[in-house]
């Protein structure tokens, strides 16, 4: 009650204060939203006379696949503009739901009034609201009306789609003697009609006929002489190769099939293209022209994939050892069958275009369909392989008897009537076939290319060894790279080929790499491709930019500021981490990952942080506190235990050691954090060393301490100030002990001064006649073992003869008589 109290005392000063400014306010805000509802209104309505106008197109164009493609997308479309209709209100309803709550509920029965313009504002807030609620809502039912719509549009396909597949005609009219006079009057229809395009293009569209096709053969000509002499010798077997590799031949199996094709596809492409830019061909003529150059494409891609595949000239490249007539038969019954479907679909548009009657349709369908099962018959039956004993070796089982399968079914299926599935089931077998065994083979090439050492060997990785400084390491992986771009080339052309011949229309490619593109929903997930993208393309971007600012930062600021090593590699280790976190971050950003969304999974990881990433975080922070408080630095000699070495890198979770030895110590850094570590260079190089000499009882210790002082004072690297010092510290068991206690400007130099101070005495010492001891050893002379019988043979002798001797000793003295007791005398 009294925060209640509290609040309308507020607004009631805030509307005393400004009453004008206020009105103003609400009156300009309910201006805006009452614009935006009109305007979003007028939007609604105008995609529902669309979606009317493409819902009565629906019914007129049931029986065409590719009008219901065409209308699925427009409705798509309006979708999408429904969508956002409705988003368009999502920050007003913000706005108002939070107004709303600020206001907060109206007085309750028995409470004091609230201010008229509180409920004025409270009930104008509620009208737009409803207003808002009831355009999004016509927008949600609009969205849902397009999507059944959409779903209408996909049971209708697959219904036609079944009906092509399972319709099934009467062959009796078909093979009547009344065809070949249709075919007669077809053919002669057709003839006229190609003759009068001709004539009048001649007559006045010579020239443009001229210029569009020596223009589409010249961007021919360099498509295919720029691909050979780009390609080299990866586009044509070389005769002279007697073992090429299976890289080799899988290389020129491909892009001699690839390449070419790409060249007849340019030329027939632009042919057709310029013909219509001059306005050169007619409706029905570039129709017929569409249909021919697709056939003649598709007839020269399957001749040059037999041809490259099975090479009958040049038996050693061969991709499949078959024998080199069978190879040449291979080829033409393959090239005949691509020949009679292409030329059937030419047939069929010929056919459609001329409003040919049915039964010439089901006699031409009928007729292609049993060639090419009689085709498959033939190569199933074929005998490719020669075995040893000179025998002729047929097909493996399984694909002999698929291709006599699909023979028969084809023969079987046109025979009882089915001449859509029997034509399908053909028209598949050569065009999916070929596009699938072209495929094939860039994979099994973009595999091999991959393998270890493999790109090294091709023609572009020597030239690329010769002309550039790449090693075989960056060409093994140049080599990686080849290959997922091959396999990814190889996946988008085609894919969307094979889509194709398999009934799907481009509408339907298009729409599935929008969605593809914009995101695919998995429950409360959104995976888009170009997010990932996107993410992926700016993390790289961001790594590099870091690297590049470490190597300003190091080499052109730190290095000219004469920044300590330590220091400078502290920064750039910082200033690393920090760049990549950071381009990480905007990269997840980017992608689409809202980040919020990772709290569950932040919170998962913090427990395992807890109970089993203890250790690694301990050298995590462990190594964020070397870098800040730099207790060592990159080049220091520390000591660590067990371990002395310099300091070679320090990251945030070990530190490497090189020791004098030039091993490499990897220490977690808890272990330089949590115990005690010497550091021989920690503020300064500045070191002293100290030398043991033993000299012998007797000596002049006045005068071994002279020669000792004056070896230590012209060291040239001792430095004079502190000043060298000998010490007499000990009356040993053996001698005489004295330390050189000397001090280095750069302790590394260590080991060298001990190695020439220690020479030096030795050299004095001989010259002053002053004796160093040693200690004394005691002499140990080794017991000696009774050598080892060589002759076995006699100690076996003599243990047999002295083992004689005692068995006949004893046997003499059981034969000896023993000696009587004697009694003694009873007692008296």
């Amino acid at each position: 009650m009294l925060f209640r109290l509290l609040r309308l005392i507020l607004i009631l000063a805030l509307v005393v204060s400004a009453p004008p400014s206020f009105e103003a306010m609400a009156q300009a805000l309910g201006q805006g939203a009452a614009g935006l509802v009109t305007d979003q209104q007028k939007v609604i309505q105008g995609l529902t006379a669309k979606t009317d106008d493409l819902e009565k197109k629906l019914q007129q164009d049931g029986e065409d696949d590719a009008s219901l493609v065409d209308i699925r997308l427009q409705l798509e479309d309006l979708s999408r503009s429904a969508l956002t209709s409705a988003l368009a209100f999502r920050s007003r309803l913000t706005d108002i739901n939070n107004r709303i709550e600020v206001l907060g509920p109206p007085p309750a029965a028995g409470q004091p009034q609230e201010p008229d313009i509180v409920t004025g504002e409270r009930q104008a807030l509620a009208s737009e609201k409803a207003e808002i609620n009831a355009v999004v809502a016509s927008a949600q039912n609009l969205s849902i009306r397009i999507s059944g719509l959409i779903d209408k549009i996909g049971n209708m396909r697959s219904a036609l789609f079944r009906n092509l597949l399972t319709k099934r005609y009467v062959l009796s009219d078909a093979l009547s003697p009344q065809v070949f006079s249709d075919a007669r009057d077809e053919f002669g229809n057709f003839y006229k009609a190609v003759s009068s395009w001709l004539s009048f293009a001649i007559k006045f569209k010579f020239q443009a006929i001229l210029a569009a096709t020596f223009v589409a053969l010249g961007l021919a000509l360099v498509l295919l002489v720029g691909g050979r002499r780009l390609f080299g010798r990866v586009f044509e077997a070389d005769p002279s190769n007697e073992d090429p590799s299976y890289l080799s031949r899988l290389s020129v199996a491909f892009w001699s099939t690839l390449l070419p094709t790409l060249a007849v596809a340019a030329f027939l492409g632009s042919t057709i293209f310029f013909f219509n830019y001059y306005n050169v061909l007619r409706g029905d003529i570039g129709l017929f022209l569409n249909a021919l150059a697709t056939v003649i494409g598709v007839v020269f891609c399957v001749n040059r994939l037999t041809n490259a595949a099975l090479e009958p000239r040049l038996p050693n490249w061969r991709l499949i050892p078959v024998e080199t007539g069978p190879a040449r038969w291979l080829v033409r019954l393959t090239t005949a069958m691509a020949v009679v479907i292409s030329f059937n679909t030419f047939l069929s548009i010929v056919n459609d275009k001329m409003g040919s009657p049915l039964s010439l349709t089901i006699a031409r369908s009928f007729v292609a369909t049993i060639i090419v099962g009689v085709i498959l018959i033939l190569m199933a039956m074929l005998r490719p392989f020669k075995a040893r004993d000179g025998s002729w070796r047929p097909w493996p089982a399984w694909l002999r008897y698929t291709s006599l399968g699909l023979g028969l079914f084809t023969i079987i299926a046109a025979l009882l009537g089915y001449i859509g599935l029997a034509l399908f089931v053909s028209l598949q077998v050569v065009v999916t076939g070929t596009a699938l065994i072209t495929a094939y083979i860039g994979f099994l090439s973009a595999r091999e290319i991959g393998e270890e050492g493999a790109f090294a060997n091709t023609s572009v990785g020597r030239w690329l060894s010769a002309n550039s400084s790449y090693e075989d390491t960056a060409l093994d992986q140049l080599g990686l790279v080849v290959s997922i771009a091959i396999n990814l080339m190889i996946v988008l052309v085609f894919l969307p080929l094979i889509l194709l011949m398999w009934g799907f229309q481009p509408g339907d490619i298009e729409a599935w790499a929008y969605k593809l593109a914009t995101g695919i929903n998995i429950g409360s997930v959104t995976i888009s491709v170009t997010g990932i993208l996107s993410g992926i393309v700016v993390f790289v971007i961001g790594y590099f930019l870091t690297r590049w600012f470490q190597g300003w930062l190091d080499g052109s600021v730190m290095a000219r500021g004469k920044v300590d090593t330590g220091v400078r590699n502290s920064i750039r280790l910082a200033v690393g981490y920090a760049g990549v976190a950071l381009a990480a971050l905007v990269g997840i950003s980017a992608a689409g990952i809202d980040l919020s969304s990772l709290a569950l999974v932040a919170g998962a990881l913090s427990l395992g942080i807890g109970f089993g990433l203890q250790n690694v975080v301990s050298n995590f922070v462990s190594g964020l506190i070397l870098l800040a408080e730099r207790p060592f630095k990159v080049g220091d000699w520390i000591v660590a235990g067990d371990v002395s070495g310099t300091v070679k890198k320090i990251s945030v979770r070990a530190t490497e050691i090189e020791t004098f030895q030039r091993q490499s110590v990897i220490l977690p850094n808890s272990n330089l954090i949590n115990n005690a570590v010497g550091n021989w260079t920690h503020r300064n190089k500045l070191g002293r060393i100290d030398i043991k000499v033993g000299v012998a009882y007797g000596s002049d210790v006045k005068q071994v301490h002279a020669v000792l002082l004056d070896i230590a004072r012209s060291h040239p690297l001792v430095l004079k100030n502190p000043e060298p010092f000998v010490l007499f510290s000990n009356f040993g068991p053996a001698a005489l002990e004295f330390e050189i206690r000397v001090f280095l400007a750069d302790v590394m130099n260590g080991n060298i001064v001990q190695n020439d101070v220690r020479f030096t005495v030795l050299e004095k010492f001989d010259d002053q006649h002053i004796e160093i001891p040693s200690t004394p050893r005691a002499v140990v002379e080794a017991k000696k073992h009774q050598a080892w019988p060589t002759d076995d043979d006699k100690i076996e002798a003599d243990f047999a003869e002295q083992e004689e001797a005692k068995a006949q000793a004893e046997a003499e003295s059981k034969k000896l008589p023993k000696p009587r007791k004697s009694k003694k005398p009873d007692p008296d």
